[in-house]
């Protein structure tokens, strides 16, 4: 019997535009602490390493000295509950599917391709997310940040993914928008399609990929290639 395709997908950025949601959860933390707000675009260039990350990079980015003021684990770990607090309560106020992915999810399915969830959100937010913007039902495993010891850029985080599914790594593809996703694949030896203007504050050409696209119109004409191959 012929091993089938098995995709995995970020989601922030890649299956759902998580950023307006994000923001809001990020500009109540900042107002609550004393430091700058952001706009949606800026979001879209921290977002991908977890909430901790994002709000450290945010600090960062607006006054270097400011970070390194905040020595004090127990302020960060607020910080971080209240954003990971208050992100849940309101997590698909304004999310919306990335263009095209409830059709392409609906293709795959129909071709008997497994589907799985790999990303750096924590698990519980992600599941959260996913059965809320109504897409959950057609992946076959989620695993987030916190999921194992290890997350992207880690290729473990994809390869014990694709493991726990019975997949085969070498007909296996991953999607997503940012160089975490690229450099686990690209480490795991999986084929990565990359989608334009991703939550990420590199440029296309500093990161690998093997297929380039704009968003999910199209995309099958991908993935047949690696359904018959």
């Amino acid at each position: 019997m012929t091993q089938k395709l098995t995709i995995l997908f970020d989601l922030d950025g890649t299956l759902v535009d998580t950023a307006p949601d994000l923001m809001a959860a990020h500009n109540h933390v900042m107002k609550k602490f004393g430091y700058s707000t952001r706009s949606v675009d800026q979001i879209r260039n921290l977002v991908g390493k977890g909430a901790a990350v994002l709000i450290g990079r945010s600090i960062w980015g607006s006054a270097k000295k400011e970070f390194s003021k905040i020595t004090d684990e127990k302020i960060k770990n607020e910080m971080v509950k209240e954003f990971i607090s208050f992100y849940g309560k309101n997590i698909v106020k304004d999310s919306k599917l990335i263009k095209g992915v409830l059709e392409f999810l609906k293709w795959a399915k129909s071709k008997n391709i497994s589907m799985g969830v790999c990303t750096n959100k924590q698990e519980h937010l992600a599941i959260d997310l996913l059965k809320k913007i109504k897409i959950y039902d057609y992946f076959e495993y989620v695993a987030g940040g916190n999921t194992f010891e290890y997350c992207k850029p880690d290729p473990r985080h994809l390869t014990s993914i694709i493991e726990i599914m019975n997949g085969d790594i070498k007909k296996s593809l991953m999607v997503g928008d940012s160089e975490n996703d690229a450099d686990a694949a690209k480490s795991a030896g999986i084929p990565m399609i990359l989608i334009e203007d991703g939550y990420t504050d590199k440029k296309i050409e500093q990161i690998y990929h093997n297929h380039l696209i704009k968003d999910f119109i199209g995309i099958e004409k991908i993935v047949s290639k690696y359904i018959n191959d």
